[in-house]
């Protein structure tokens, strides 16, 4: 089975991201994934400190509930990084996530203990899903590579994106219904991807 672990960037709850990621769950669940959710505001945890000791090792220093969720992520097939554009990138919260798997990068270019073969990259699909308040050219481009630094860390093809520019004009999902189905449909077409493999 198909595992998909989701990380909700957004602080707001049960807002527009949360929302259509719940739809894109659901479509996942319905074509037959093993889903699971984690909101970042929910969690206690400390940003990297910037010190490099994971440079040494490969291990970061600090330990929190953050910690098991790497090995959460690391053991998923499927990773969702759900954000909202804040200040024309991923929000605070998306950002220390990131920032705090500095440690796997650290495994994969100082201490080379940490690598992906093609056929594990084939079978480990990144996911982003946006939205923003905007619909202007060009708003989610200072969020792709953030979440692909990242992706390409963890052993992730970042092949998908699954964006809802416009929110504002819209009036939210509660005005774009449509919004919520396109996220389902896509669920279950991405959660299709591996399970037809």
């Amino acid at each position: 089975m198909t595992r998909i672990l989701a990380i909700n960037g957004s602080p707001r709850k049960r807002g527009n991201t949360e929302t259509v990621l719940d739809a894109f769950l659901r479509g996942a669940e319905s074509a037959g994934a093993e889903i699971s959710k984690i909101t970042l505001v929910d969690i206690d945890h400390k940003n990297c400190r910037g010190c490099n000791a994971c440079h040494k090792k490969g291990v970061c220093i600090l330990t929190d509930d953050l910690t098991p969720i790497f090995e959460e992520v690391m053991s998923s097939d499927i990773l969702v990084l759900a954000s909202p554009i804040y200040s024309m990138t991923v929000t605070a919260e998306m950002k220390s996530f990131i920032d705090r798997g500095q440690f796997l990068w650290a495994q994969k270019f100082v201490t080379k203990t940490l690598s992906f073969s093609p056929e594990h990259l084939a079978n480990h699909i990144g996911v982003y899903l946006g939205t923003s308040g905007q619909d202007i050219l060009h708003i989610f481009d200072g969020a792709f590579p953030v979440v692909c630094a990242f992706f390409n860390d963890a052993g992730f093809s970042y092949t998908e994106n699954v964006l809802f520019p416009g929110m504002d004009q819209h009036g939210g999902v509660k005005g774009w219904p449509e919004s919520v189905a396109k996220a389902e449909s896509e669920g279950r077409r991405i959660a299709g991807l591996l399970n037809s493999s």
